[in-house]
Protein backbone atom coordinates (compact mmCIF):
# COMPACT_ATOMS: atom_id res chain seq x y z
CA UNK A 1 0.00 0.00 0.00
CA UNK A 2 1.30 3.22 -0.72
CA UNK A 3 2.23 5.95 1.81
CA UNK A 4 -0.26 8.51 2.37
CA UNK A 5 0.71 11.69 0.47
CA UNK A 6 -0.92 13.60 3.25
CA UNK A 7 0.40 13.50 6.84
CA UNK A 8 -0.73 16.67 8.63
CA UNK A 9 -3.49 18.91 7.48
CA UNK A 10 -1.91 22.67 6.58
CA UNK A 11 -2.43 25.52 8.11
CA UNK A 12 -5.28 27.98 6.88
CA UNK A 13 -5.45 31.54 6.86
CA UNK A 14 -7.60 31.92 9.71
CA UNK A 15 -4.78 30.32 11.36
CA UNK A 16 -2.46 32.99 10.57
CA UNK A 17 -5.19 35.72 11.40
CA UNK A 18 -5.64 34.72 14.72
CA UNK A 19 -1.51 34.36 15.61
CA UNK A 20 -1.10 37.69 13.97
CA UNK A 21 -4.10 39.49 15.55
CA UNK A 22 -5.79 40.46 12.67
CA UNK A 23 -8.63 39.63 10.35
CA UNK A 24 -8.77 37.10 7.69
CA UNK A 25 -9.29 39.94 5.05
CA UNK A 26 -6.23 41.47 6.33
CA UNK A 27 -4.17 38.07 5.55
CA UNK A 28 -5.44 37.89 2.08
CA UNK A 29 -4.64 41.64 1.52
CA UNK A 30 -0.99 41.49 2.98
CA UNK A 31 -0.45 38.05 1.19
CA UNK A 32 -1.75 39.20 -2.47
CA UNK A 33 0.43 42.19 -1.95
CA UNK A 34 -3.11 44.49 -2.26
CA UNK A 35 -2.01 47.95 -1.44
CA UNK A 36 -4.24 51.16 -0.62
CA UNK A 37 -5.76 49.50 2.27
CA UNK A 38 -4.39 51.28 5.26
CA UNK A 39 -2.95 48.41 6.35
CA UNK A 40 0.76 49.55 8.13
CA UNK A 41 3.98 48.15 7.21
CA UNK A 42 4.43 46.77 10.98
CA UNK A 43 1.26 44.92 10.46
CA UNK A 44 2.01 43.54 7.01
CA UNK A 45 5.63 42.29 9.06
CA UNK A 46 3.55 41.09 11.33
CA UNK A 47 1.38 38.85 9.52
CA UNK A 48 4.22 37.47 6.99
CA UNK A 49 5.89 36.45 10.02
CA UNK A 50 2.92 34.37 11.53
CA UNK A 51 2.56 32.59 8.43
CA UNK A 52 6.27 31.58 7.90
CA UNK A 53 5.79 30.20 11.17
CA UNK A 54 2.99 28.32 10.32
CA UNK A 55 4.41 27.65 7.03
CA UNK A 56 1.51 28.85 5.78
CA UNK A 57 1.35 29.19 1.50
CA UNK A 58 -1.16 30.92 -0.28
CA UNK A 59 0.04 29.05 -3.50
CA UNK A 60 -2.73 29.33 -5.91
CA UNK A 61 -1.38 26.25 -7.82
CA UNK A 62 -0.63 23.87 -5.04
CA UNK A 63 -4.54 24.52 -3.58
CA UNK A 64 -5.55 24.25 -7.62
CA UNK A 65 -4.18 20.67 -7.75
CA UNK A 66 -5.37 19.88 -3.86
CA UNK A 67 -8.83 20.89 -4.52
CA UNK A 68 -9.81 21.10 -8.18
CA UNK A 69 -9.72 24.95 -7.84
CA UNK A 70 -9.43 27.02 -11.47
CA UNK A 71 -7.19 29.53 -10.46
CA UNK A 72 -9.61 31.18 -12.57
CA UNK A 73 -11.96 34.20 -12.14
CA UNK A 74 -15.06 34.64 -14.07
CA UNK A 75 -16.24 38.06 -15.81
CA UNK A 76 -19.56 37.95 -17.11
CA UNK A 77 -21.58 41.34 -19.19
CA UNK A 78 -24.52 41.05 -20.87
CA UNK A 79 -23.09 40.92 -24.19
CA UNK A 80 -19.41 40.87 -25.60
CA UNK A 81 -20.07 43.15 -28.05
CA UNK A 82 -20.30 46.40 -25.65
CA UNK A 83 -16.65 46.04 -25.44
CA UNK A 84 -16.27 47.37 -28.70
CA UNK A 85 -18.42 50.37 -28.62
CA UNK A 86 -18.49 50.95 -24.07
CA UNK A 87 -14.28 52.58 -23.37
CA UNK A 88 -16.48 52.13 -19.58
CA UNK A 89 -16.45 48.60 -20.06
CA UNK A 90 -13.13 47.95 -21.38
CA UNK A 91 -11.28 49.82 -18.91
CA UNK A 92 -13.36 48.10 -15.98
CA UNK A 93 -12.05 44.95 -17.90
CA UNK A 94 -8.62 45.85 -18.06
CA UNK A 95 -8.64 47.01 -14.41
CA UNK A 96 -9.92 43.55 -13.35
CA UNK A 97 -7.65 41.71 -15.96
CA UNK A 98 -4.70 43.74 -14.18
CA UNK A 99 -5.21 42.80 -10.23
CA UNK A 100 -6.04 38.97 -11.47
CA UNK A 101 -2.30 38.92 -12.87
CA UNK A 102 -1.07 40.51 -9.49
CA UNK A 103 -2.78 37.88 -7.42
CA UNK A 104 -1.75 34.61 -9.72
CA UNK A 105 -5.42 34.41 -11.47
CA UNK A 106 -6.57 34.04 -14.92
CA UNK A 107 -9.54 35.46 -16.40
CA UNK A 108 -12.71 33.93 -18.05
CA UNK A 109 -14.67 36.54 -19.69
CA UNK A 110 -18.41 35.56 -20.50
CA UNK A 111 -21.57 36.87 -21.82
CA UNK A 112 -24.69 35.83 -21.75
CA UNK A 113 -26.33 37.11 -25.12
CA UNK A 114 -26.15 34.65 -28.28
CA UNK A 115 -28.25 31.94 -29.06
CA UNK A 116 -29.55 29.61 -26.73
CA UNK A 117 -28.59 31.31 -23.82
CA UNK A 118 -31.13 32.41 -20.87
CA UNK A 119 -30.85 34.67 -18.20
CA UNK A 120 -27.90 33.23 -15.76
CA UNK A 121 -26.81 31.55 -17.93
CA UNK A 122 -23.13 32.04 -16.37
CA UNK A 123 -24.47 29.32 -13.67
CA UNK A 124 -22.87 26.72 -15.89
CA UNK A 125 -19.50 28.31 -14.63
CA UNK A 126 -20.00 27.46 -11.04
CA UNK A 127 -21.49 24.28 -11.72
CA UNK A 128 -18.91 23.21 -14.02
CA UNK A 129 -15.54 24.17 -11.47
CA UNK A 130 -14.07 26.36 -14.08
CA UNK A 131 -13.87 29.43 -12.12
CA UNK A 132 -13.60 30.24 -8.01
CA UNK A 133 -14.66 33.28 -7.91
CA UNK A 134 -17.42 35.43 -10.07
CA UNK A 135 -17.72 38.97 -10.80
CA UNK A 136 -20.54 40.00 -12.94
CA UNK A 137 -21.52 43.53 -14.31
CA UNK A 138 -24.72 45.05 -15.26
CA UNK A 139 -26.77 42.58 -13.84
CA UNK A 140 -30.16 41.77 -15.39
CA UNK A 141 -32.94 42.47 -13.08
CA UNK A 142 -34.10 38.61 -14.62
CA UNK A 143 -30.84 37.67 -12.66
CA UNK A 144 -30.89 37.98 -9.36
CA UNK A 145 -32.72 34.85 -8.41
CA UNK A 146 -29.57 33.25 -9.74
CA UNK A 147 -26.81 35.08 -8.74
CA UNK A 148 -28.91 34.61 -4.79
CA UNK A 149 -28.71 31.14 -5.39
CA UNK A 150 -24.69 31.15 -5.90
CA UNK A 151 -23.73 33.20 -3.08
CA UNK A 152 -26.03 30.60 -0.75
CA UNK A 153 -23.71 27.95 -2.45
CA UNK A 154 -20.48 29.93 -0.91
CA UNK A 155 -19.21 31.08 -4.33
CA UNK A 156 -17.61 34.31 -3.82
CA UNK A 157 -19.03 36.61 -5.87
CA UNK A 158 -19.28 40.76 -6.53
CA UNK A 159 -21.58 42.25 -8.14
CA UNK A 160 -20.64 45.60 -10.39
CA UNK A 161 -23.89 48.36 -11.10
CA UNK A 162 -26.24 46.20 -9.29
CA UNK A 163 -27.67 48.55 -6.73
CA UNK A 164 -29.15 47.25 -3.41
CA UNK A 165 -32.45 46.56 -4.76
CA UNK A 166 -32.85 42.77 -4.17
CA UNK A 167 -29.27 41.97 -3.79
CA UNK A 168 -28.92 41.29 0.10
CA UNK A 169 -27.29 38.19 -0.53
CA UNK A 170 -24.67 38.96 -2.28
CA UNK A 171 -21.50 41.21 -2.56
CA UNK A 172 -22.29 44.86 -4.99
CA UNK A 173 -20.38 47.49 -6.09
CA UNK A 174 -20.47 50.57 -8.23
CA UNK A 175 -21.61 54.85 -8.61
CA UNK A 176 -24.73 55.64 -7.08
CA UNK A 177 -26.68 55.97 -10.50
CA UNK A 178 -29.91 58.02 -9.07
CA UNK A 179 -27.48 60.50 -7.34
CA UNK A 180 -25.17 60.54 -10.47
CA UNK A 181 -28.24 61.49 -12.70
CA UNK A 182 -30.10 63.48 -10.00
CA UNK A 183 -27.09 65.88 -10.11
CA UNK A 184 -26.96 66.00 -13.90
CA UNK A 185 -30.47 67.30 -14.66
CA UNK A 186 -30.62 69.43 -11.25
CA UNK A 187 -26.95 71.21 -13.47
CA UNK A 188 -29.27 71.77 -15.94
CA UNK A 189 -32.41 72.71 -14.18
CA UNK A 190 -30.41 75.52 -12.56
CA UNK A 191 -29.33 77.00 -16.43
CA UNK A 192 -32.96 77.76 -16.91
CA UNK A 193 -33.68 74.17 -18.23
CA UNK A 194 -37.14 72.28 -17.82
CA UNK A 195 -38.06 70.19 -21.01
CA UNK A 196 -34.97 68.25 -20.76
CA UNK A 197 -34.91 65.15 -22.43
CA UNK A 198 -33.13 61.69 -21.38
CA UNK A 199 -32.06 59.00 -23.68
CA UNK A 200 -31.17 55.65 -21.63
CA UNK A 201 -27.44 54.01 -22.56
CA UNK A 202 -28.99 50.24 -23.46
CA UNK A 203 -32.72 48.59 -22.45
CA UNK A 204 -34.15 48.94 -18.61
CA UNK A 205 -33.50 45.49 -18.45
CA UNK A 206 -30.16 46.61 -16.67
CA UNK A 207 -30.75 47.88 -13.14
CA UNK A 208 -28.28 51.01 -13.97
CA UNK A 209 -30.04 51.99 -16.54
CA UNK A 210 -33.07 52.63 -14.86
CA UNK A 211 -31.68 53.99 -12.04
CA UNK A 212 -30.18 57.25 -14.35
CA UNK A 213 -33.84 57.61 -15.85
CA UNK A 214 -35.61 57.08 -11.90
CA UNK A 215 -32.93 60.15 -11.03
CA UNK A 216 -33.69 62.19 -14.14
CA UNK A 217 -37.19 61.53 -13.51
CA UNK A 218 -37.11 62.57 -9.51
CA UNK A 219 -34.98 65.72 -10.08
CA UNK A 220 -37.43 67.21 -12.67
CA UNK A 221 -40.62 66.05 -10.34
CA UNK A 222 -38.72 67.47 -7.51
CA UNK A 223 -38.29 70.67 -9.00
CA UNK A 224 -41.95 70.81 -10.48
CA UNK A 225 -41.84 69.48 -13.43
CA UNK A 226 -43.50 66.38 -14.70
CA UNK A 227 -41.69 64.07 -17.16
CA UNK A 228 -43.73 63.49 -20.18
CA UNK A 229 -42.63 59.55 -21.74
CA UNK A 230 -41.86 60.90 -25.29
CA UNK A 231 -38.82 63.10 -23.73
CA UNK A 232 -37.37 59.41 -23.26
CA UNK A 233 -35.29 57.42 -25.88
CA UNK A 234 -33.76 53.83 -25.53
CA UNK A 235 -29.90 53.71 -26.95
CA UNK A 236 -27.77 50.84 -27.13
CA UNK A 237 -24.43 51.78 -25.82
CA UNK A 238 -22.68 52.82 -29.15
CA UNK A 239 -22.38 55.90 -30.40
CA UNK A 240 -24.53 55.18 -33.39
CA UNK A 241 -27.35 54.09 -31.50
CA UNK A 242 -27.10 57.67 -29.44
CA UNK A 243 -27.47 59.21 -32.79
CA UNK A 244 -30.55 57.42 -33.91
CA UNK A 245 -32.26 57.60 -29.88
CA UNK A 246 -31.65 61.27 -30.19
CA UNK A 247 -33.11 61.67 -34.27
CA UNK A 248 -35.79 59.85 -32.87
CA UNK A 249 -36.54 62.46 -29.82
CA UNK A 250 -36.00 65.21 -32.62
CA UNK A 251 -38.79 63.59 -35.32
CA UNK A 252 -41.48 63.71 -32.15
CA UNK A 253 -41.35 66.68 -32.19
CA UNK A 254 -40.26 66.92 -28.16
CA UNK A 255 -39.28 70.64 -28.15
CA UNK A 256 -36.66 69.98 -25.11
CA UNK A 257 -33.98 72.63 -24.62
CA UNK A 258 -31.52 70.21 -22.74
CA UNK A 259 -30.81 66.76 -23.46
CA UNK A 260 -29.35 63.80 -20.45
CA UNK A 261 -27.20 60.94 -22.19
CA UNK A 262 -27.26 57.85 -19.84
CA UNK A 263 -23.16 57.81 -21.17
CA UNK A 264 -21.12 59.54 -22.92
CA UNK A 265 -20.88 57.50 -25.80
CA UNK A 266 -24.38 57.80 -26.14
CA UNK A 267 -23.67 61.50 -25.75
CA UNK A 268 -21.24 61.53 -28.76
CA UNK A 269 -24.16 60.06 -30.98
CA UNK A 270 -26.08 62.80 -29.59
CA UNK A 271 -23.94 65.71 -30.48
CA UNK A 272 -23.39 64.75 -33.91
CA UNK A 273 -27.75 63.99 -34.33
CA UNK A 274 -28.10 67.61 -33.43
CA UNK A 275 -25.29 68.84 -35.41
CA UNK A 276 -27.31 67.70 -38.56
CA UNK A 277 -30.55 68.65 -37.48
CA UNK A 278 -29.20 72.43 -37.21
CA UNK A 279 -29.25 72.61 -33.52
CA UNK A 280 -26.58 74.21 -32.02
CA UNK A 281 -25.09 73.05 -28.85
CA UNK A 282 -25.09 74.74 -25.91
CA UNK A 283 -26.91 77.39 -27.80
CA UNK A 284 -30.29 75.86 -28.65
CA UNK A 285 -29.62 72.35 -26.93
CA UNK A 286 -27.48 71.53 -23.81
CA UNK A 287 -26.00 68.04 -23.19
CA UNK A 288 -24.87 65.98 -20.06
CA UNK A 289 -23.33 62.97 -20.65
CA UNK A 290 -22.27 60.17 -18.25
CA UNK A 291 -19.03 58.55 -17.31
CA UNK A 292 -16.27 61.38 -18.23
CA UNK A 293 -14.21 58.94 -20.96
CA UNK A 294 -11.15 60.40 -22.03
CA UNK A 295 -12.61 61.37 -24.81
CA UNK A 296 -15.40 63.83 -23.80
CA UNK A 297 -12.88 66.77 -23.14
CA UNK A 298 -12.14 66.10 -26.59
CA UNK A 299 -15.53 66.42 -27.75
CA UNK A 300 -17.16 69.15 -29.82
CA UNK A 301 -18.40 70.83 -27.58
CA UNK A 302 -16.52 69.47 -24.98
CA UNK A 303 -18.65 67.20 -22.94
CA UNK A 304 -20.30 67.87 -19.73
CA UNK A 305 -20.55 64.95 -17.58
CA UNK A 306 -20.80 62.73 -14.57
CA UNK A 307 -17.65 61.39 -13.34
CA UNK A 308 -17.13 57.74 -12.69
CA UNK A 309 -13.72 55.66 -11.64
CA UNK A 310 -14.11 52.10 -13.75
CA UNK A 311 -10.27 51.65 -13.11
CA UNK A 312 -11.06 51.64 -9.41
CA UNK A 313 -13.94 50.50 -9.67
CA UNK A 314 -12.43 47.21 -11.21
CA UNK A 315 -9.32 47.20 -8.30
CA UNK A 316 -12.06 47.47 -5.63
CA UNK A 317 -14.20 44.54 -7.05
CA UNK A 318 -10.80 42.58 -6.96
CA UNK A 319 -9.76 43.27 -3.68
CA UNK A 320 -13.20 42.18 -2.21
CA UNK A 321 -13.23 39.08 -4.58
CA UNK A 322 -9.75 38.32 -3.17
CA UNK A 323 -10.81 38.12 0.11
CA UNK A 324 -14.11 36.29 -0.13
CA UNK A 325 -11.66 33.59 -1.99
CA UNK A 326 -9.61 33.44 0.38
CA UNK A 327 -12.79 32.32 3.28
CA UNK A 328 -13.87 35.82 4.94
CA UNK A 329 -17.39 35.64 6.45
CA UNK A 330 -19.94 37.93 7.27
CA UNK A 331 -22.91 40.46 5.94
CA UNK A 332 -22.74 41.33 1.94
CA UNK A 333 -21.24 44.47 1.53
CA UNK A 334 -23.02 46.86 -0.76
CA UNK A 335 -20.72 50.05 -1.70
CA UNK A 336 -22.13 52.61 -3.62
CA UNK A 337 -19.75 55.71 -5.03
CA UNK A 338 -20.87 59.01 -5.03
CA UNK A 339 -20.39 60.29 -8.67
CA UNK A 340 -19.16 64.13 -9.34
CA UNK A 341 -20.47 66.67 -12.37
CA UNK A 342 -17.59 67.81 -14.53
CA UNK A 343 -19.30 71.18 -15.93
CA UNK A 344 -17.61 71.77 -19.39
CA UNK A 345 -19.17 73.78 -22.39
CA UNK A 346 -21.84 71.30 -23.69
CA UNK A 347 -23.78 72.35 -21.22
CA UNK A 348 -23.55 76.16 -21.48
CA UNK A 349 -21.77 77.16 -18.04
CA UNK A 350 -18.81 79.18 -18.37
CA UNK A 351 -15.64 77.20 -17.37
CA UNK A 352 -14.78 73.99 -16.55
CA UNK A 353 -15.22 72.50 -13.11
CA UNK A 354 -15.78 69.74 -10.66
CA UNK A 355 -18.66 69.88 -8.45
CA UNK A 356 -19.60 66.92 -5.80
Amino acid sequence: MPPALLLTTPPTSAEVARKAGVSRTTVSFVLNDVRDRGISEATRARVRAAADELGYRPNIAARTLAGGASATVGLVMPQAAHLYDDVFLAHLVGSINEACHRAGLKMLIESTDGEGREPGGFVDLVRSRRIDGLIVVNLRRSEHGHLRQIAAAGIPLVVLGSGRDGTGDFHTLGTDNHQGATLAVNHLLDLGHRCIAHVGFAPSEFHSVCERERGWRDALTARGTAPEPSWVACADISAESGWRATRELLARGVPFTALFAGNDTVAFGALRALREAGRRVPDDVAVVGYDDLPLAPFAEPPLTTIRTDPIGHGREAMDLLLALMAGQDGAAVHREIGAALVVRASCGAAGERTDD
